[in-house]
C-alpha cells in the first residue's frame, strides 16, 4: 500500500457535508465507496484537510487515502472520477506522499472565500454559490470591521455552539473584503478555523455593511467571548474552501 493525496472540488449542495453520516450522502462516503473499486472491495478511510458543512463548496480541498501500489496516479484519478459519478465531486490531481503525511495534520494553512451578491434581481446562474443580499452594503465599513479580527484571539464569539475544538484561540492571518460591481468577496486565511467561524464572521460583517452595527463594535464582540454577541451565521451557499497550504506542496512536487 502507498499513501496518496487528492486535490478535490465539489458542489456542497449535493452533500450533508464532508464527513460520513448515518443518514445522507457525504463527500467522504462517496470517495471511500469509489476507492473500494481500487482495493478489491476492502474498506478505505479518506481523511480531509477540513470538514466542510452541508452546502459549503470546495475548489481546493485536499484528502489522503491508502491504496495499492500497482495503480498509477492517472489511473487513480480517472477511476475515482468514474466511480464518483453522478455526484458533484471531482478529483483534480493525485500526488504520492510519505506514509506519515496527513491531509489534516500536515496542513500549514487553510483558505476560504465567501461571496455576497448585492444585485436587485434574484440569482440564477450563481444560485447556491453566493449569499444574495439584494441591497447595497457599506464595504468600507466592513473592511474597517474586519481589521479588528486579524491576529491571535479567543474567537468564542464566532464559533458554533457545537464546535468541538479544544481551544477557541486561533490566529487569523487574513480577512480581506473587496468589491467588484455587485459582488463582495471575503477572503479568510488561517492555519485552522473553528466550526462556523468564517460564516459567523461574515454574518457579523454583513450587519456592519447594513449599518446595523458600527464597525468598531466588532472589537467589543470579539472581547465578549460570547456567541450571542455576534451576528447570525451566514448561509453556507457563499462559502468555498479554496486552498490548503503545505510545505512542500505535494501537488507541485508531483
Amino acid at each position: 500500500m502507498r499513501r496518496v493525496a487528492l486535490k478535490l472540488e465539489y458542489d456542497g449542495r449535493d452533500f450533508v457535508g464532508w464527513q460520513r453520516q448515518d443518514v445522507g450522502t457525504s463527500v467522504q462516503g462517496v470517495l471511500e465507496q469509489a476507492a473500494r473499486h481500487l482495493t478489491l472491495g476492502a474498506p478505505v478511510t479518506c481523511i480531509a484537510a477540513g470538514r466542510t458543512d452541508s452546502g459549503v463548496h470546495a475548489e481546493g480541498q485536499v484528502a489522503h487515502l491508502d491504496l495499492p501500489q500497482k495503480h498509477t496516479r492517472e489511473a487513480i484519478r480517472n477511476a475515482l472520477n468514474f466511480h464518483t459519478r453522478p455526484h458533484a465531486v471531482a478529483v483534480l490531481d493525485v500526488a504520492d506522499v510519505p506514509d506519515d503525511w496527513s491531509a489534516r495534520f500536515s496542513a500549514l494553512g487553510r483558505c476560504y472565500r465567501y461571496t455576497i451578491n448585492t444585485r436587485p434581481a434574484r440569482l440564477v446562474l450563481d444560485h447556491g454559490r453566493a449569499w444574495h443580499v439584494a441591497r447595497l452594503l457599506d464595504v468600507t465599513a466592513m473592511q474597517h470591521a474586519a481589521r479588528h479580527l486579524l491576529g491571535r484571539h479567543d474567537f468564542t464569539s464566532f464559533r458554533a455552539s457545537s464546535c468541538q475544538a479544544a481551544s477557541p484561540v486561533r490566529t487569523l492571518d487574513r480577512l480581506a473584503v473587496t468589491q467588484h460591481n455587485e459582488t463582495i468577496t471575503v477572503i479568510a486565511e488561517a492555519r485552522s478555523f473553528l466550526h462556523h467561524q468564517v460564516r459567523n464572521m461574515v454574518g457579523t460583517l454583513k450587519l456592519v455593511g447594513d449599518g446595523k452595527l458600527p464597525a468598531d463594535a466588532v472589537r467589543d464582540i470579539l472581547a465578549a467571548t460570547d456567541r450571542k454577541a455576534a451576528g447570525p451565521t451566514a448561509p453556507s451557499d457563499g462559502l468555498v474552501f479554496t486552498r490548503v497550504v503545505y510545505e512542500p506542496d505535494p501537488f507541485v512536487a508531483s
